[in-house]
């Protein structure tokens, strides 16, 4: 007797099953909800994070037939190993090196203003850091940087870098950081009054970081224009949230660090 399947849609009518592809990092897909066209950079149980050519992340689920693939539609599906794509590059930009251990702390140091400044640097270079064996220390500001570098006494084998908010000809510290500079010793600064605004305000969802009268706390006057809370240790750690990489800061700050990292590694 004849089994008929339970189906009785016509072969040639059939919807053909949707090809998978393993998300590996690097693959260039489609979202044609949304146009969101990037190379993935990670992928977890259930989602997966593109990167568009501008820099800018978005996370999608993992759902049949969500994506194109070179104009076809396809399921992306987690590559065989069960690890986690890791992402190519650090925070800061540069080459990641999976598995590297940290290197024995080199005898020369960064020091930066402040404890916000240093848990920035820790999240956007710290990987860095790591590889190349640099520690870094906080000021609590930079009246007392002649009496650290002297008792620091930098030489060849231990370069000292130091970074100052609001570095400007004339000032205080201007006048301050160039009375220490010497040939071990490197104090950079950017143009900022603090290092929150060192983050692009896009990154934090605002146009621009306001002006704060002169004589009046920056932080405190900051949260006040902005109708934030005047508890400025939580409205930065909410800040920093947003910190995801080197394109949230601005290039002023960027290049400072990197100067200071070069200058203490390099003999």
């Amino acid at each position: 007797m004849r089994q008929y399947s339970a189906d009785l849609t016509p072969p040639w009518k059939r919807p053909k099953p949707v090809p998978e592809a393993p998300a590996e990092p690097g693959l260039v897909v489609e979202e044609p909800g949304t146009g969101f066209c990037g190379a993935v950079i990670r992928c977890e149980a259930g989602t997966v994070t593109l990167e568009d050519r501008f820099g800018k992340h978005r996370v999608f689920p993992l759902e049949p037939g969500g994506f194109l693939l070179e104009g076809r539609v396809v399921t992306l599906v987690r590559p065989a190993s069960s690890a986690p794509v890791r992402p190519t590059r650090t925070a800061s930009g540069s080459v990641a090196v999976p598995g590297a251990r940290a290197r024995v702390a080199r005898a020369g140091r960064i020091y930066v203003e402040g404890r916000h400044d240093a848990e920035l640097v820790e999240k956007v270079w710290g990987d860095d850091l790591r590889v190349e064996g640099v520690v870094v220390e906080y000021l609590e500001g930079v009246d007392d940087l002649p009496s650290i570098v002297a008792e620091f006494a930098p030489g060849p084998d231990a370069k000292l870098g130091v970074l100052v908010d609001h570095l400007l000809p004339g000032t205080k510290e201007w006048r301050i950081a160039r009375s220490v500079t010497s040939e071990h010793a490197l104090v950079v600064g950017h143009p900022y009054i603090d290092i929150w605004e060192a983050v692009k305000p896009s990154s934090v969802g605002i146009e621009a970081w306001p002006r704060v009268p002169h004589g009046q706390d920056w932080k405190t006057g900051v949260c006040r224009a902005l109708g934030w809370p005047e508890n400025t240790g939580a409205v930065w750690q909410a800040i920093l949230k947003r910190v995801g990489s080197y394109k949230d800061l601005e290039p002023e700050l960027l290049g400072r660090v990197e100067e200071l990292i070069d200058f203490v590694t390099v003999s």
